[in-house]
Parts: structure tokens; sequence; C-alpha cells
């Protein structure tokens, strides 16, 4: 009873007037952040909460009636589950593509590119979950398509997410697979391109096209649908392109 009356509890919160609340994938959290700040300028009068999450975690979240409004995801596969099992009141729209890169925290010699991680000094690399990040899913692909994958395994360290899997690539692992948008946040502004980040062959792994829908919880609210149509439009695109994202 007391798990179910701090659940009706937050699902008040989230839903109170003047507020729209984003579930959202670890990558766009630091975007979203900027996103949401460029929507209050004009919009004053609504807040924007953000819940961010991997993507599968947040779409189980979803189905068990979590009170979001907004759902950006990593991947189109989420969104289009979600619209088959009708929580979706909108089709799924790409809204950015993201892009794999190979990050550590030392200096390397990264005109290797992934083969980098078969020295033997790089003992722990952080991949996030395939099973539930889309990024996750990309860094699978890469590898298996280098012919590293069965050889590294071992040295995996899995994030739940691909925030978490940065996390550890900064400060527990030697290397790791991220999301290039993480590298346009304020912590990994010390490192550089070419030196400590490369951006991973977008041929070795699926396009991740990541995929927003305005989720029935939210088709009734004004302030959820504007802020839905602000995620498509110009400005908004603009400042996922400042964090490396393609926009359509």
């Amino acid at each position: 009873m007391l798990r179910l009356l701090m659940f009706l509890g937050l699902a008040a919160a989230l839903l109170r007037a003047g507020s729209v609340t984003v579930a959202a994938a670890a990558n766009v959290g630091d975007a979203l952040k900027d996103l949401a700040r460029d929507f209050e300028r004009t919009h004053p009068e609504t807040k924007i909460r953000v819940i961010v999450g991997s993507s599968g975690k947040l779409t189980a979240q979803i189905r068990h009636g979590a009170p979001y409004q907004i759902f950006l995801s990593a991947d189109m596969d989420y969104p289009r589950a979600l619209r088959r099992t009708g929580e979706a009141a909108t089709e799924p729209r790409v809204y950015a593509r993201g892009l794999l890169a190979l990050f550590s925290a030392q200096k390397r010699d990264l005109r290797k590119g992934l083969a980098l991680l078969e020295d033997p000094q790089i003992r722990r690399i952080a991949v996030a979950n395939p099973r539930t990040a889309p990024y996750g899913r990309a860094a699978a692909q890469a590898l298996k398509n280098a012919g590293l994958w069965e050889a590294l395994r071992p040295r995996f360290v899995y994030g739940e997410s691909v925030s978490q899997t940065a996390a550890y690539a900064l400060n527990a692992a030697d290397a790791g697979l991220i999301a290039l948008s993480t590298l346009h946040s304020s912590r990994f502004a010390p490192f550089k391109k070419g030196e400590h980040w490369i951006v991973v062959d977008p041929k070795l792994y699926r396009p991740i096209d990541q995929g927003a829908i305005l989720l029935k919880v939210g088709a009734d609210n004004p302030e959820a649908r504007v802020f839905y149509r602000y995620i498509f439009s110009p400005g908004a695109g603009e400042i996922l392109r400042r964090y490396g994202y393609r926009v359509p």
C-alpha cells in the first residue's frame, strides 16, 4: 500500500499543471537540459521535467503506468513497440541520429581505431548493456563487424545506460564505447578529439536513429503537444547538432 501511495504521489507531482514530463534516453540527457532551457525562455509558464534512464528501462516504466508525457528514445524500436501496444498517441518520429565514439581518459594512438582495444594495457572496456541500451547494441555490432567481439568480451564492464557507461569509461575503465553526444558535455571538455577520442566508423553499426513519441498520458496536455513539436524545430535541431547529433 505504501508503495502504491508513493507512486500515486509521484504521478500527481509529475502531472501537475504547467509542467511537461519527458522520459529521455541517457545519451540525450545533457542536450535535453539545453532544449528545456531554450523552450522555457519563450514559454516561461511551462516547466520541463526530465527523467533520464536507459531506453529499455524507461519503456518498461511506461508500460507499468509511469506518468511520462513524451518519450525520447535512443532508437526507434522501443517507441514502435509502445505504439503497437497502445501507449503512444503519435507515430514514432526520428528527432536525431546518434554516433558512437571510442574514448579513453588517457592519450592513446587512436589511429588504430577499434583495434586499439586489443592492446593488453587496456584491461577494462566500458560498454553499454546491449539488452537495454541501443548504444550498447551499436557497440556490439561495431565490435563484431570489426572481428573483435569475442576476443574482447572478457574485458567488458557493462553500464546499464550509455551515461553510466561514460562514467565507467571516465573513472573505472581504460577505454569505452560511448555516445558522441556525451563528449560534448562539460565533464568531458578537457579531452581532445584525436588524442582521447574518435568517432567510430558509422559503417560498422546500424544507424542509431533516435525516436520520439507523444505518449497518451500527454495527449490531452497542450503544453506537452507544444514541446513535442518544438523538438523537431530548427532551433532544437541546432542545439542537437552542437551535441554531435545528425538531425533529419
